[in-house]
């Protein structure tokens, strides 16, 4: 919202097929990152209230299995880090990492669905991966992207 209160409409989910999830910014916030329907979509942020040039991030295909996505956050690099859904592909759910332009950098295997993710702890670089009936954490080699 502005000062006066008036909030504009962004982005409507009919743009990229509705069911809109999980949300991010890259570091920057000249990107902006929605998932929908398991899959991450791109906009360009401009300087007024709207986004352009919808893409898809990827495919979210990990040898041939796809691992869908709800809950999704950036690190400081840019890079993307989204839960992973494989449904009953053993080790294919956990945490996948992808490069801001759609490859896939890595991935954390975890023996259930992971539905969410998070950076956190004093220095943002915990990963948190809220499973369906576990908490994970994992130290990694870079910080989550800091709030605005």
């Amino acid at each position: 919202a502005d000062a006066s209160g008036r909030v504009d409409l962004v982005v409507d989910e009919k743009q990229f097929g509705g069911a809109p999830n999980g949300i991010t910014f890259a570091p920057d916030y000249k990107r902006l990152y929605i998932v929908s329907r398991g899959m991450v979509f791109v906009f360009d942020v401009g300087t007024g209230p709207q986004v352009t040039n919808q893409r898809q991030l990827a495919d979210f295909m990990v040898d041939g299995v796809r691992c869908g996505t709800d809950g999704i956050r950036t690190d400081v690099f840019g890079n993307i880090w989204a839960s992973s859904n494989a449904g009953l592909n053993v080790g294919y759910s956990g945490a996948t990492c992808w490069s801001p332009e759609g490859k896939l950098l890595g991935r954390i295997r975890l023996p259930e669905v992971c539905a969410n993710v998070c950076f956190g702890g004093p220095k943002r670089n915990r990963l948190f991966m809220a499973a369906g009936q576990s908490l994970y954490a994992v130290y990694t080699n870079t910080q989550g992207a800091a709030p605005g």
